[in-house]
């Protein structure tokens, strides 16, 4: 006897198709071509394309994305013990590949790369923050929060309290209000602060969770980092774009002579500053509040060789397809003037976190920009995000980082 579903159905076009047959979880509501039932927004869908059954997933016609799919299992109810098993799933490949400290400082959700789509849930120490992007998610939140919570604590992690970061302008595409607050639990305590004292490669930080970038520091750049630190010994070191001051302050816990960091933020470059002190790491640092491109551009024209090691930590210069040319035009020209600036022998860390930016084109501008220095780029590393945020090969947006190490020769 054929199964009733209690869900309304979505068919989609054969384009749709073969997207979610390759494993893509987003269906964009241009490919929908019809709708049986009466479809909620934030509620559940089943997709089809004819009469074949592809999966489950979060409707919201307020989106492009219309349908996030959660589930390809007919069988599958969506109850607790559902997102239950899903979050203990997520924990325990964290537990797996952040081992020993790491996982007391990672990313324990990374979206749709869990099959929770929307959801960015990063752990500092005792606190939890949380991001949500997805209507579907929003409607869920209680029970998921549960499930973390009650699986951390039955693994002997220390949690004491979810931080909600859903000041995000993102949130408004899906219909959702912003703002940003503890999350309560009935009869367990709020803890007294957003601030918390984290470890990363040795090296303490103060995160803010309710006022820092994003969920409150950059946790995907950890081993990155640890890669500079190997090699920076001995290295007058420049750090672009420092924001806090990690890449910085990684290079002279790892030995560097001294290390300038360079950021446009005031609030960056003391927060850094602050962290160096933490670290009894001040005295080998200095820190300089200007307009990295502006920077590199006098220091080009000094003909500037105080440097044998630059970082080019920037920030995203593209956040769609429409600017991908600007932005390549913006990463090739400080990795020029850094090509520029290092002597022979001398050594480039750089990176982009842009999806958009492509591997491909990001190797193509940095090939370029070697051109144009008239030097070659011998590689020591290629690197991506840490493993914590994982990348699901079928959803390419689950990719973004790109991290290379190079000797100018």
């Amino acid at each position: 006897m054929k199964q009733i579903r209690p869900y309304p159905k979505v068919i989609i076009s054969k384009k749709a198709e073969r997207s979610v047959r390759d494993g893509h979880p987003w269906i964009y509501g241009e490919e929908i071509r019809e709708t049986e039932g009466e479809p909620q927004n934030g509620g559940l869908v089943d997709v089809f394309a004819g009469n074949a059954f592809l999966g489950t997933g979060f409707y919201n016609n307020n989106s492009k994305i219309t349908v996030r799919l959660i589930s390809r299992n007919a069988n599958d109810v969506f109850d607790d013990r559902f997102w239950r098993r899903r979050v203990e799933y997520a924990i325990r490949y964290r537990k797996t590949v952040m081992p020993g400290g790491d996982f007391s400082c990672c990313r324990l959700i990374h979206g749709e790369a869990d099959q929770m789509p929307g959801l960015t849930v990063d752990r500092y120490g005792s606190i939890l923050s949380v991001q949500i992007t997805c209507l579907g998610m929003e409607l869920v939140k209680d029970t998921v929060y549960r499930a973390l919570w009650d699986v951390l604590k039955e693994m002997g992690e220390d949690i004491a309290g979810i931080f909600e970061r859903n000041d995000i302008a993102l949130r408004t595409k899906e219909g959702l209000q912003e703002y940003k607050g503890w999350y309560r639990f009935d009869g367990i305590p709020l803890p007294e602060s957003a601030v918390i004292e984290i470890c990363e490669n040795g090296i303490k930080y103060l995160v803010d969770v309710e006022n820092g970038q994003k969920t409150g520091f950059f946790l995907d750049q950890k081993y990155n980092r640890a890669a500079v630190a190997r090699i920076a010994k001995g290295k007058r070191v420049l750090d672009c774009f420092t924001h806090t001051g990690s890449f910085g302050l990684n290079a002279a816990l790892g030995g560097a002579e001294h290390v300038t960091c360079v950021d446009i933020s005031q609030q960056a470059i003391d927060m850094a500053r602050e962290n160096a002190i933490r670290n009894g790491l001040d005295g080998k640092m200095d820190f300089i509040c200007e307009d990295v491109f502006d920077l590199l551009t006098r220091l080009a024209e000094r003909k500037c060789k105080d440097f044998d090691f630059i970082i080019l930590d920037p920030p995203a210069f593209t956040k769609s397809r429409n600017t991908v040319q600007a932005a390549a035009r913006g990463y090739k020209e400080i990795n020029l003037k850094a090509m520029k600036l290092l002597p022979r022998g001398g050594y480039l860390a750089t990176c982009s976190c842009s999806h958009f930016m492509t591997d491909d084109l990001f190797r193509e501008v940095l090939a370029s920009a070697a051109k144009d220095a008239s030097v070659s780029l011998r590689q020591i590393e290629a690197r991506q995000q840490a493993p914590d945020h994982p990348i699901l090969w079928n959803v390419p947006e689950t990719g973004y980082l790109k991290f290379y190490i190079f000797q100018v020769v």
